[in-house]
């Protein structure tokens, strides 16, 4: 399903420090050499993997084929549900295919450090390619230590949803703005059942759980991952101790166990037994990609987005938040990465394509004339992604060498801190940071 699950480790990526080595450049991945564009008249198919299915596999496959307006002879074999691990089998076994499209950056460091995807700046230099249409945090997380080796495929902004009815029946005048907020506002929007099991909860600070992964609350802290010498020095950050000392603020008010007990009931994230859909949690954190769902799933749903709440120290940062998201790349090996570059040019620089994918599966688009298109299709929940996505306050998740190891230690010590196995916050952060920049040495 759709995207989000950020946690998800694909730990065969690594296994491409041992096949890939070095820059990756031409067809067979020589450094330096770049694909000649096809003719206008080229007669060939261009294989494209992605995890795309249903609903949005059948929108991206009919944006694909809008190359064949520049195109004519050009096909397109889109093979949807192939996850980053049959990506990376593909390169290894050196049958990729012509364009890869991956739903998480976070293992954008580790395919640009071993030379998995191909460094796409001499085709932009070639065809002299203005990619400042495209925001800064967009341009960084599909970079890599100034390496450009991808694209993006539309763009995830995260926000906050929140559901009008509850909030009016508890007589909140609208979403919070702060992380205090979060608190206080659970508080009244929480039903208790006579047992004292939790009915409804007001917000679920659950980490990682649907939306909720330290990521996407990093933002409202102004958490960082790595210092300025590049470690993790997550102990020593007043901003990561604020951000777990308010998750645990939610946790005690439930209570750990009618917690657990509670979330194990709950739907699929993706499905509609989703706990927002249901009405069982009145807010959450999530992409702008849930307004699909919901339309898709709950229509009945009456609800508002709003930018993340942040944190009272760092209030300056409202109406901005997490930007992440889809990106495309050649990787390397392919035959005709021409080819392959004049696809990824299309989908992510021309703006009808840009328009209709984003109008099809509802994420951001990328560029500043897609952001302004009179025919994009925009609603008052899907207008609040654009306004902070323009807001100049956009934070991206730092590309590393060791892929999205990073990421994933410091959800799994938020699942321990929940849990109550971790209890000293402060040395548990320290043992993350051990971890996360011993990975670091090694590469």
């Amino acid at each position: 399903m759709r995207k989000a699950s950020m946690r998800v480790l694909l730990v065969s990526v690594a296994l491409l420090v041992a096949s890939c080595s070095g820059a990756a450049g031409g067809g067979g991945g020589t450094s330096g050499d770049i694909g000649a564009a096809p003719a206008k008249d080229a007669d060939l198919t261009l294989t494209v993997y992605s995890k795309f299915a249903d609903r949005e596999y059948r929108e991206v496959t009919a944006t694909l084929e809008t190359i064949r307006k520049k195109f004519p002879n050009i096909k397109i074999n889109h093979q949807g549900n192939q996850d980053d691990d049959k990506l990376t089998q593909s390169i290894q076994a050196g049958n990729p295919p012509d364009v890869a499209i991956s739903f998480y950056t976070d293992n954008l460091g580790n395919w640009c450090h071993n030379g998995a995807f191909q460094d796409l700046q001499p085709y932009i230099d070639r065809d002299r390619t203005d990619v400042n249409v495209i925001p800064q945090a967009v341009r960084d997380y599909t970079s890599y230590q100034g390496k450009r080796c991808a694209m993006p495929l539309l763009a995830d902004i995260f926000g906050f949803y929140y559901n009008k009815d509850m909030f009016a029946a508890a007589g909140l005048p609208g979403p919070p703005k702060t992380t205090d907020d979060i608190i206080e506002y659970s508080r009244k929007l929480t039903r208790f059942a006579p047992d004292g099991s939790i009915e409804v909860a007001g917000f679920l600070p659950s980490m990682p759980f649907y939306g909720n992964l330290a990521e996407v609350w990093a933002p409202s802290f102004g958490a960082k991952y790595l210092n300025a010498e590049g470690k993790s020095g997550l102990a020593g950050s007043k901003q990561w101790q604020e951000l777990f000392e308010f998750q645990k603020k939610l946790v005690d008010f439930y209570g750990k166990e009618k917690l657990e007990r509670f979330k194990a009931g709950l739907g699929d994230e993706y499905s509609p037994d989703n706990a927002f859909h249901k009405g069982k949690i009145a807010m959450m954190f999530d992409g702008e990609f849930r307004t699909a769902f919901l339309a898709d799933q709950a229509p009945s749903v009456n609800y508002g987005t709003a930018p993340a709440p942040m944190s009272p120290s760092n209030a300056s940062m409202y109406g901005g938040g997490l930007v992440t998201g889809t990106i495309i790349a050649i990787p390397k090996g392919v035959k005709n990465p021409g080819a392959s570059w004049e696809l990824i040019k299309h989908m992510t620089l021309d703006t009808d394509a840009i328009v209709q994918l984003s109008n099809g599966i509802k994420n951001m688009p990328t560029t500043a004339d897609s952001i302004t298109s009179p025919n994009l299709q925009v609603n008052e929940q899907f207008r609040t992604f654009l306004d902070i996505y323009s807001s100049g306050k956009l934070v991206a998740k730092p590309s590393t060498a060791i892929g999205d190891a990073h990421l994933k230690a410091v959800n799994d010590f938020a699942e321990k801190w929940i849990a109550g196995t971790e209890t000293d916050l402060r040395a548990g952060l320290k043992k993350v940071d051990d971890q996360i920049n011993d990975a670091l040495a090694q590469k």
